[in-house]
């Protein structure tokens, strides 16, 4: 009973970790001060941005790190490593030391090497402590990730509403304090026996009500999470915040007494399981023992005591088989039935992976949806100053922040409505991609504030969501034990999308100042170009990637929407059958 009891505050700590480490998100809140103060160009502040990113090309170094070292020395390392980042940062904007602009960047390089080191320790303790319900916890604890920014802003309000170097401050100082308080959770780690039926339901419960506590969270973040008319009404609302993240610590009473919900309200709820990844160990055992099943049945000139198709050979099989089909209709018919998954949750190397066309439109859709959505969050505070709204900064962060963690939590709904509306996953991302070409031809065709507000919501919504179902669509498609090095080769097209976009609405920025088209200010040793031209071709241009990675996304949904439809066809006959 009490591992049961600490593997709940573990849970709560990881939430900790992972809300309050989201710190590349508020790059935009300080980023025109950076600017000014070191004196730069629109194209060297983005590769400031890129340097952030660039972080995850590195993330690999942290599981390195695990298999020599503990895991909460390897928290405390991600924690010295961001202290030292955005500590000096802060010295820096702050005017009390002065550093060249190529150690910036590689402070920026080391402050978003640091976030990754966090998510690793993060995934890791869900894994350890969460077997059966992994996904869940993954789910929940990514999902307050997306909620750093406006938690961050309610920081500095409650504080110093016009300092935005403070942001620096407490990027620096939060996630170390933060590392302390879970570390005690950590070392106390228990080791669980594997649950019973029983028991993998009443965690599900838990987890329901958990999502329940996150969205209340949410909600009032979106609320609240940019007032800054008070400071003594900033501080009570901070407050309110911290105790949202405080209250899941009841969850340990709520396993405690596991058998009153049990008697009272959970026989009320059928929860069959987690559900919330698609691939099951079990079912897709039994699911490739039925494809065998079949492919042996169809083989005429076999005996029935021979061996069965090994996996390979399906798959080989059943890709000739439709690709035969197809070539009778025209182009598209070709690319959709050419080569396409036979099961979901077969195994890739990381060789046959590059070699799949499915992998090629993931990466297309991932890297013209959600890798553009980060670029536009870096972009906001000049994107907020040069429609003349710099006094909303904050209030833009909040939204894109708070409607990113509503589009993570999103990513679980579909597995929950399962049992009654079953869509492949794929087909979801499709229609999480709607939003972003819809968002940029609002922010293109007007300029107010209104406009800007509903776009930046929408791009955050959508991200949002891009960003927790990846996960899950990697194990599905390219299999679930690979999913580590798989999902690590997909986000290298996020710091390749920061630099490209980065530096594409930089170049756009500039041009309009140097062509005297935006009205060009002086603000220290800065030039700031005020109008709606400055990202006006940005938004175009930008609007027109996302509508590339939309059409990708169709053409992945079509491709594997017969492998997900299979896949449920047979876990519903095994389940009448065994």
């Amino acid at each position: 009973m009490a591992g049961q009891s600490r593997k709940w505050m573990i849970l709560v700590a990881t939430i900790w970790i992972q809300a309050f480490t989201g710190t590349n998100f508020d790059f935009s809140a300080y980023s025109s001060d950076l600017k000014s103060v070191l004196g730069v160009s629109q194209v060297q502040l983005n590769y400031l941005a890129t340097a952030s990113d660039l972080g995850k090309l590195f993330g690999w170094l942290s599981g390195l790190a695990l298999m020599y070292f503990p895991l909460w020395v390897v928290l405390f390392m991600a924690a010295f490593m961001g202290f030292f980042g955005y500590g000096l940062q802060w010295l820096v904007i702050s005017h009390v030391i002065s550093l060249p602009y190529i150690l910036v960047f590689f402070l920026c390089l080391l402050s978003g090497l640091s976030i990754t080191w966090f998510n690793t320790v993060c995934f890791v303790l869900c894994i350890q402590n969460f077997p059966a319900n992994r996904a869940l916890a993954l789910s929940l604890t990514v999902s307050f990730n997306g909620v750093s920014a406006a938690i961050y802003a309610l920081a500095g309000n409650a504080i110093n509403p016009s300092s935005h170097a403070l942001y620096l401050l407490l990027n620096a100082l939060i996630p170390l304090i933060t590392s302390l308080a879970a570390l005690i959770p950590i070392l106390r780690q228990p080791s669980l026996d594997p649950l019973p039926p029983e028991g993998v339901k009443r965690d599900s419960f838990i987890f329901l009500i958990l999502n329940i506590i996150a969205i209340l969270t949410g909600v009032y973040l979106l609320l609240f999470g940019a007032h800054s008319s008070d400071l003594t009404v900033s501080r009570l609302l901070f407050g309110g915040a911290l105790f949202l993240l405080m209250f899941p610590l009841c969850i340990p009473g709520i396993v405690y007494a596991r058998d009153w919900f049990k008697r009272t309200i959970h026989s009320s709820f059928r929860l069959d399981g987690s559900g919330f990844l698609l691939i099951d160990v079990d079912d897709l055992e039994l699911h490739k023992e039925l494809l065998m099943r079949e492919a042996e049945a169809s083989n005429n000139g076999k005996e029935l005591d021979q061996p069965l198709l090994s996996t390979d050979d399906i798959s080989m099989t059943y890709s000739l088989t439709r690709t035969k089909s197809f070539e009778k209709g025209g182009c598209c018919e070709t690319i959709i039935g050419k080569d396409q998954l036979a099961m979901l949750g077969q195994e890739h190397s990381a060789r046959l992976l590059v070699l799949r066309l499915d992998f090629w439109l993931y990466y297309i859709a991932y890297f013209c949806g959600g890798a553009i959505g980060l670029v536009y969050s870096n972009n906001l505070g000049q994107i907020a100053q040069s429609l003349g709204e710099s006094s909303r900064t904050t209030t833009l962060l909040t939204l894109y922040s708070s409607f990113s963690f509503f589009g993570r939590l999103l990513s679980a709904a579909p597995d929950y409505m399962r049992a009654k509306v079953y869509f492949a996953r794929t087909g979801w991302l499709t229609i999480a991609l709607l939003p972003t070409p819809v968002a940029f031809c609002l922010l293109a065709t007007s300029g107010n504030a209104v406009a800007l507000q509903a776009g930046t919501s929408l791009i955050g919504l959508s991200s949002g969501f891009i960003f927790a179902a990846a996960v899950s669509i990697t194990s599905e498609l390219f299999g679930p034990n690979s999913v580590g090095v798989n999902h690590n080769i997909l986000i290298t097209n996020i710091p390749i999308g920061s630099l490209v976009y980065g530096f594409l609405a930089a170049i756009v920025y500039d041009s309009n100042v140097s062509s005297g088209i935006g009205i060009g200010n002086v603000v220290s040793d800065s030039v700031v170009c005020m109008g709606r031209h400055c990202y006006f071709l940005t938004f175009v241009l930008w609007g027109c990637v996302s509508v590339v990675g939309l059409a990708a996304s169709v053409l992945l949904f079509l491709r594997t929407r017969h492998a997900y439809d299979c896949f449920e066809r047979k876990r519903l006959s095994s389940t009448q059958l065994y």
